[in-house]
């Protein structure tokens, strides 16, 4: 179609760069997906709360499902309006401006490594020494202690990154960099959600903070610029999607939050993958946290004032089933622990605190480890099962009584999204302990939704935020059922699980 002597692009792409895979997926006008292509990369576990990725697999399966997904949906570069970024974030990467080539494989947000660095960093000011500025608490969570780890742990890089030989960046900018030329050329920017995650940009000001910067030992040469998530930032030079803009970047649970289009104060998402994720938008100003939650950047979408969200961060919800499948074999495919979860009708008395990587929301304890509690010979693999979801919903209410408690709002319904929501077992129970309705959204794709949206908005391809509102609808709705004796016993029983995880490494 040709408007005006140009053509009329038909589609907004977004690169869904998560903890487990990488998908390319192709939007249209009312935010339905016309294509989609998927694939995994592999996990690497050096050694006990160690993971990594490798970036140039990433890069490699970035460019598959690209090809992969045009291929499929007959799409070609032309029809594509832009395309957004939406990725894990704190995942730590740094490789050579030079040749590209990253400096060691990407050290993971779940990674544990730098426990010793929270400790010492703690002794001064405690754990939330930066949190006025920041919004984080010093945990083995964010990026800077990883970049400290790898500037100290490999030699000679400290010098390099110095001098400006060596790049910085979460995994949305090191997939800009490569998009837009690399080394000849290719752009070297994050936005100001991403930026956020680091614990080396304020807050206030959305710029990198100096004082932190000096205090962690990190040079500012490393660093990328940091920009708004709706934005030009540059054109893609792959073939397969040469000339097209690449105009949105948001860390993966600000995505989902723009996806939800929680546009207005108060509104909120949970979204269930690897992790679970609960953010609720606080308007234009940071709500400092005295419940163990985050204050993070929630989007910023061109020249508007930025939006800040609390966020509640659980490190293993999805990631527990995978470790049911793939550790243990009692499932072949995640999909099928619903059923065998099924075959009881409840949890047999067995509790399972998965703190692999300590407790994120609302405990931030390092030195937690995971616990099956409440085992007898009565206890069975359906018995296992259910405690491995009902751990997601457990971790769901603490997260969303210590959001109520700092907002002072209390939430009405919970919208949700992420690879769980399909089961239906685990969104029932969710609605039950929560004791308020769940709702998932007809379009369940919301975190590579966002990164369209914020790409779409900025050429234009999208008018507002009211249309995008207009393409959010309901599927389906969980109500509680559950009577108010059993959720408190429930309840009390998660709590008391939950301490037996604490101070396990000395």
């Amino acid at each position: 179609m040709v408007r005006g002597g140009a053509p009329v692009k038909s589609y907004v792409g977004a690169i869904d760069q998560g903890t487990t895979s990488t998908r390319f997926i192709v939007f249209d006008r009312s935010g339905k997906i016309v294509s989609l292509a998927q694939k995994e990369h592999e996990q690497i576990y050096p050694r006990p709360g160690w993971v990594e990725h490798d970036p140039e697999e990433i890069w490699r399966r970035t460019q598959d499902v690209i090809a992969e997904a045009l291929s499929n949906g007959r799409i070609h570069a032309s029809d594509l309006a832009a395309i957004g970024i939406t990725n894990q974030r704190e995942t730590t990467i740094l490789w050579e401006r030079s040749t590209g080539k990253p400096v060691s494989n990407a050290i993971v947000w779940q990674d544990t490594r730098t426990e010793d660095y929270v400790k010492d960093f703690s002794r001064e000011g405690g754990q939330d020494r930066f949190r006025a500025t920041t919004g984080l608490p010093l945990a083995t969570y964010f990026s800077a202690l990883k970049i400290r780890w790898l500037l100290e742990n490999i030699p000679g890089l400290r010098a390099r990154a110095a001098s400006g030989q060596i790049l910085f960046g979460n995994v949305d900018t090191f997939l800009l960099w490569k998009l837009t030329g690399g080394p000849d050329g290719g752009v070297h920017g994050t936005d100001v959600t991403n930026a956020s995650r680091t614990q080396l940009m304020n807050l206030a000001t959305l710029a990198w903070d100096q004082e932190i910067l000096a205090t962690f030992g990190i040079p500012a040469a490393l660093l990328p610029q940091i920009r708004s998530s709706s934005e030009f930032y540059g054109e893609a030079r792959l073939a397969a999607i040469a000339g097209v803009p690449i105009a949105g970047i948001l860390g993966d649970q600000q995505a989902a939050l723009v996806g939800q289009t929680c546009f207005e104060q108060g509104e909120a998402k949970n979204t269930y993958g690897t992790g679970c994720f609960l953010l609720m938008n606080t308007a234009a100003r940071p709500v400092q946290s005295n419940a163990g939650l985050l204050t993070t950047v929630a989007y910023k979408l061109g020249n508007a004032p930025a939006h800040y969200a609390l966020e509640g961060s659980v490190a293993i919800t999805g990631a527990l089933v995978q470790w049911l499948r793939d550790n243990l074999n009692l499932i072949e495919n995640s999909a099928d622990i619903e059923s065998l979860a099924a075959t009881e009708k409840d949890n047999g008395g067995v509790y399972f605190v998965p703190a692999f990587s300590g407790l994120y929301a609302p405990y931030w304890k390092a030195n937690a480890r995971g616990v099956i509690a409440g085992l007898t010979r009565y206890a069975n693999k359906g018995h296992l099962s259910r405690a491995v979801l009902e751990a997601t919903a457990f971790q769901v209410r603490e997260v969303v009584e210590a959001m109520e408690q700092d907002s002072h709002i209390k939430l009405g319904v919970l919208r949700t999204d992420g690879g769980m929501i399909a089961n239906d077992l685990l969104m029932q129970f969710q609605a039950d302990i929560l004791d308020r309705p769940v709702v998932r959204p007809v379009i369940k794709e919301t975190t590579a939704l966002g990164a369209a949206y914020a790409a779409g908005l900025a050429t234009g391809f999208f008018q507002g935020t009211d249309e995008l509102r207009a393409n959010w609808a309901v599927d389906h709705t969980w109500n509680p059922a559950m009577d108010a004796a059993t959720r408190a016993s429930l309840y009390k029983s998660w709590k008391k699980a939950v301490t037996r995880s604490f101070d396990w490494v000395e």
